[in-house]
């Protein structure tokens, strides 16, 4: 890394503008700072682009002067692969100002929108044209649509629409020599060769900067039903699952286990939450069923289907949202767990997958580990069943102090991650890589496997300027 100048500055300075970078340090604080899990940085220069061809200056001279670039987002992301390192010798390139939506297409069913556009600014005007895009997390308020793609980000509507890189036709991207590749095809089949896109979907910016995508769309359900449902354990929600999908198809579009004790750390530490079944039970679902039919035709349907878990001993209890301000109500327990978390105890993250046949398996091993490992600690484990993915967040035991709880991290992944590498599982469903699971990555994955990424991140940035330090080492 080359340490920047005050003439290096002073050019990236003129091809923003006035309005394009921020330079006290007080205002760069936020870019330098996740909001979770204490990543931090320092950099000399934030920059905000208005356009792909700003970003393509800026990159360009930072290429010439080795000066290595942050691509940022909103920021919100769980693993520090937007924060700058330590030593403020790399520049953040934020793409907020990138805001605008370029073109929509009715007929083709696509949004064309730049990097900066946030995640629910998409979702309305999809709405306003009586389509759906479908992508939702909790984060939508704030996340911008550049780092969603750019970390192939997941949430709770997989199930029905698939990852983000299942809703994407085509990208623009600043590539790291500054060239600008324009892909911004929207196009459903085009078997001209390698598909570019998927590259840098999911590369969390360490071979471009993604300044534009096209974005699919879909129909606009018109009937909505949300169930939250009992079961006695994670065997029994994968099997109601089963049965849901065989008597409602891909209407079941969104489908939430739930832990216990995940909802008392809500309860207990957030206001404006009710239980919403009157007895406890060690596991909840929260699903939600949707379609095209008139208001209220799914409601029979998922009646049918939950009294047929009921006579299968897979449910021993349940509601059904009255209303949608009861539905909203539901999901705001599931939404509000991170901050839950938070405000309850230290707790080490983990974003896994496994097989669906296999979820039950993966929990019960691990939990009986970590017990065993650290008597008292405090299980959490939620997430979406119906793509195999778990979010398994063990809090520190009472106890402990959280600091000493906090440097057991690597002791604590090689528990979880080693039940997840031998059920052929993956250590990073949704959130990437980043700094957080390099390492782990590295230690996982096969050696052919590391040499192709390698491979790809030499090829299109062999000076290492694009993201250093996150996803891999070279």
């Amino acid at each position: 890394m080359t340490k920047l100048n005050a003439d290096i500055l002073d050019r990236l300075k003129k091809i923003v503008g006035p309005a394009g970078y921020i330079d006290d340090p007080a205002d760069m604080e936020p870019y330098c700072v996740s909001w979770r899990d204490g990543w931090r940085g320092d950099t000399p220069l934030v920059l905000r682009p208005a356009s792909t061809g700003e970003v393509a200056e800026i990159v360009k001279l930072c290429a010439a002067s080795g000066v290595p670039i942050v691509p940022q987002g909103g920021n919100t992301g769980l693993t520090g692969g937007g924060q700058p390192h330590a030593g403020g010798l790399e520049v953040v390139v934020s793409t907020a100002r990138m805001n605008r939506i370029r073109a929509v297409d009715t007929l083709n069913d696509t949004m064309t929108v730049e990097a900066g556009v946030v995640l629910t600014t998409i979702q309305d005007k999809a709405a306003e044209i009586d389509r759906l895009f479908p992508l939702s997390l909790g984060a939508e308020g704030s996340c911008q649509i550049g780092g969603n793609l750019s970390t192939n980000a997941g949430g709770t509507q997989v199930l029905r629409y698939g990852n983000a890189r299942n809703l994407v036709l085509g990208l623009e991207v600043v590539l790291p020599d500054g060239r600008i590749w324009n892909g911004l095809r929207g196009l459903r089949k085009d078997n001209t060769g390698f598909d570019m896109k998927q590259l840098f979907i999911g590369g969390e910016g360490t071979i471009g900067i993604i300044t534009a995508a096209v974005l699919r769309l879909f129909p606009k359900p018109r009937e909505s039903q949300t169930a939250f449902v009992a079961v006695p354990d994670p065997n029994a929600a994968v099997k109601l699952l089963g049965l849901m999908r065989g008597r409602l198809g891909e209407q079941v579009t969104s489908f939430e286990l739930l832990q216990r004790s995940c909802l008392d750390f809500v309860f207990d530490s957030l206001d404006g939450h009710d239980d919403p079944l009157s007895e406890i039970h060690p596991w909840y679902v929260l699903t939600e069923v949707t379609g095209q039919g008139a208001p209220g035709s799914l409601k029979e349907p998922l009646e049918e289907a939950l009294a047929e878990a009921i006579e299968q001993e897979l449910v021993p209890d349940a509601v059904i949202a009255a209303s949608g301000d009861q539905s909203k109500k539901l999901w705001a327990i599931r939404e509000e767990l991170a901050e839950a978390q938070k405000l309850t105890g230290v707790g080490i993250k983990h974003d896994v997958s496994v097989p669906l046949s296999r979820i039950a398996e993966f929990i019960a091993r691990a939990d009986l580990a970590l017990e065993k490992a650290y008597p008292g600690i405090r299980p959490c484990g939620f997430g979406h069943v119906g793509d195999g993915n778990i979010h398994y967040n063990p809090i520190a035991p009472k106890d402990w102090d959280g600091a000493a709880f906090a440097a057991e991290r690597e002791k604590v992944n090689r528990i979880v991650h080693d039940i997840v590498a031998e059920m052929d599982g993956s250590i990073s469903a949704e959130h990437g890589l980043g700094r957080l699971r390099r390492e782990e990555a590295e230690h996982y994955k096969s050696d052919v496997e590391m040499d192709m990424m390698r491979a790809v991140k030499k090829a299109l940035d062999p000076d290492n300027i694009m993201n250093p330090g996150k996803m891999l080492r070279l």
